[in-house]
């Protein structure tokens, strides 16, 4: 538990983990995280474990999940996953945003003359036509955050600074 007194150094290292894990995210945040949690730990006995994922899975209709696929989720945590856990796994998600030089390269796919700039028409189209296609909606989403001239052209090399530094809007 994070509150305990640490008696040796290894468990103060995990007293400070769990902590920074709790300072990752605001208040509101964490009691998202703590309902998605309650949601999944079907038994309610704190702890996720494979027959609580496969319930999770049979309740949102799919119900033939194989068991490498469970346990291949629950080794993420190295661990039983507790509620903590289940937050840190969280926070390392949402920090690991592709390096900024890899979102760049991924764009510049799409920029064979170096401008800069890629079509928002052109690229919308591709958004919702290849691979993990996206919705209108989503295009949408993606593009609000998108910095595009009145050619309807899209800025890339500011888009993906955004994405890995966050927008200065939402700091202020």
């Amino acid at each position: 538990m994070c509150f305990k007194k640490a008696s040796n150094k290894r468990q103060r290292g995990a007293q400070k983990s769990c902590s920074n894990v709790f300072s990752m995210f605001e208040q509101s945040q964490i009691q998202e995280f703590k309902e998605a949690f309650g949601c999944i730990d079907q038994d309610r006995d704190g702890v996720i474990k494979k027959q609580d994922l496969r319930e999770t899975y049979g309740q949102l209709g799919k119900l033939n999940v194989k068991d490498e696929e469970l346990d291949e989720m629950l080794s993420e945590g190295k661990g039983p996953i507790n509620f903590t856990v289940f937050l840190s796994l969280f926070g390392e998600k949402l920090n690991g945003t592709d390096p900024e030089d890899t979102i760049m390269a991924a764009f510049k796919l799409f920029d064979p003359n170096a401008t800069g700039f890629v079509n928002k028409d052109e690229f919308k189209r591709l958004l919702m036509n290849q691979a993990d296609k996206f919705t209108a909606e989503e295009v949408e989403q993606a593009f609000a955050l998108a910095p595009i001239d009145p050619a309807g052209n899209i800025d890339y090399k500011s888009l993906c600074y955004t994405i890995t530094h966050g927008d200065e809007k939402e700091e202020s």
